[in-house]
């Protein structure tokens, strides 16, 4: 899985980096065709917002999360996305 990582009005630090790829690897071990991802971390005055369209096969699944600290933003980023690949990945296996 490959992810695209960006930042708006936001560096992207080392640690913001690890952070990403962590949390982003529990998503592949519940579901490990997912293509690639794109994240976008935003920061809009106080509200530091994550979004990400990951790319899966036959399908484009979209998350967007907002907190006050970017960590947590990530982690319940996370847990949207892998939310949607659960449900995706037991929609394919009934047929």
């Amino acid at each position: 899985m490959q992810i695209n990582l960006a930042g708006h009005h936001v560096e992207i630090t080392e640690a913001l980096r690890e952070s990403v790829n962590t949390k982003f690897a529990k998503l592949e071990r519940h579901f490990d065709h997912i293509n690639n991802v794109h994240v976008v971390l935003t920061v809009e005055k106080l509200n530091q917002i994550a979004e990400a369209t990951a790319h899966l096969n036959g399908t484009e699944l979209h998350a967007k999360a907002e907190n006050a600290d970017m960590y947590a933003s990530i982690d319940a980023l996370v847990n949207k996305l892998d939310k949607q690949v659960l449900k995706y990945k037991g929609k394919i296996n009934q047929h």
